[in-house]
């Protein structure tokens, strides 16, 4: 019969035991759940972040890509108007009229109403040939 008690309260010593045990395990379980939540918190913030950037990157793309557009459909025309400038006759380029013009006199009015030039290119070129004729 003693074996039997001796046997029981060693039983009882190893289950209690074996309770605090698994108390401290639970608690550490809790602990280390908690510890990962936060974690967890603060990957899915920096993912939101993230998502926010990748998206205002994006778009600026896009924005960068229809500018870009708009480019291109503004300069394709460039190359066949310089082809067309070059073999225009020199002669007949406004600047060039404009120029005789004013070598011969011409006012400033003149030149705007026959070459076509703004009032001051027109003036530009007026002051172009004082200079030369005072130069000469």
């Amino acid at each position: 019969m003693i074996w039997i008690a001796l046997l029981a309260g060693a039983l009882a010593l190893a289950c209690t035991v074996l309770g605090v045990v698994c108390y401290r395990l639970a608690e550490r379980l809790r602990q280390e759940v908690a510890a990962q939540a936060a974690r967890d918190a603060v990957r899915d913030q920096k993912i939101k972040e993230l998502g926010r950037r990748l998206e205002a990157y994006l778009e600026g793309s896009v924005r960068m890509g229809e500018e870009l557009h708009e480019l291109r459909r503004v300069v394709a025309p460039l190359p066949d108007k310089l082809s067309q400038l070059e073999q225009r006759d020199p002669a007949s380029l406004s600047f060039t009229q404009a120029a005789r013009l004013a070598n011969l006199g011409a006012s400033v009015d003149d030149l705007t109403h026959s070459c076509g030039l703004t009032k001051a290119e027109a003036e530009l070129v007026s002051r172009l040939q004082q200079a030369r004729k005072g130069q000469e």
